[in-house]
């Protein structure tokens, strides 16, 4: 049997000083847990795991030799992309499933996932930006690879591609050109969610730090299979290999944040 891990580190060229991030690129669930009380299908949809993640940030950081960290773990059983303060951090019903293994929960229960999934992930993105700084003398460029369903209860969302940011634009204003600049796509700016998230994961070790960053959403359906993935991952990968030569991108750059924390609580 393949021993669990909370998470997986490819490698690439630190000394470039461009990190690839997927928080939610898993499904899995370590055996002890089964299905958490759920019916296998719901494994199959976008409340598990970001659908098409996993193989696009494989192929973006194959084509630009660039490390990455992927989440190893389903967020249902916790939210890797959440505060450990945060409500949300370990969902007892999400759009409409109720997962009978997370209530009611021990105090107990809580900290052994923060212990064994939640906390060695982000320590694994912390060393990951660490050797980053060591080996290039500069402050990494962080890119986090998320996807979203092309509907939302009953409303169709019209974008292909958003990207999610605080108040740091660094990376937002030269990447929403290039991609606006392709008339075939209709991009997202903070949409479908806004991209200002206290102790999230780009919070946590970029807003706090001043590292420049971008959360990238495509919508799953775009990347559900492999012709997919290669489409976006060819799209893609120049316009961040562009955008990681710009002048001030690896300088570290206070920005604040837009929830009016600066630092984690």
């Amino acid at each position: 049997m393949t021993a669990f891990s909370p998470f997986e580190v490819l490698d690439g060229d630190y000394a470039q000083g461009l990190l690839l991030i997927a928080d939610h690129a898993s499904r899995a669930v370590p055996e002890n847990y089964g299905t958490l009380g759920l019916e296998p299908r719901v494994f199959e949809r976008h409340i598990a795991y970001d659908i098409g993640v996993e193989m696009l940030t494989r192929k973006m950081a194959e084509k630009l030799n660039s490390p990455a960290v992927l989440g190893g773990f389903s967020r249902l059983l916790i939210d890797p992309n959440r505060g450990e303060d945060d409500p949300t951090l370990i969902m007892q019903l999400s759009d409409g499933a109720i997962i009978p293994a997370n209530y009611p929960m021990s105090g107990q229960e809580r900290e052994n996932r923060l212990n064994q999934f939640y906390r060695p992930y982000h320590t694994a993105v912390d060393t990951a930006c660490n050797r980053m700084l060591e080996s290039s003398g500069q402050a990494p460029f962080v890119v986090s690879i998320h996807s979203y369903t092309p509907v939302w209860k009953t409303t169709p969302r019209p974008w292909q591609i958003a990207l999610l940011w605080d108040k740091d634009d660094r990376a937002i204003t030269p990447l929403l050109s290039m991609l606006r600049e392709d008339g075939s796509l209709t991009v997202g700016d903070n949409e479908p969610y806004d991209g200002a998230l206290r102790n999230d994961t780009l919070f946590r070790h970029c807003t706090t730090k001043g590292y420049a960053n971008v959360l990238i959403e495509v919508r799953q359906d775009l990347i559900a299979t492999p012709e997919g993935v290669q489409a976006w991952a060819e799209r893609l990968a120049p316009m961040l290999a562009h955008i990681n030569t710009i002048t001030g991108m690896h300088d570290i750059c206070h920005h604040g944040s837009r929830t009016g924390a600066v630092h984690p609580a």
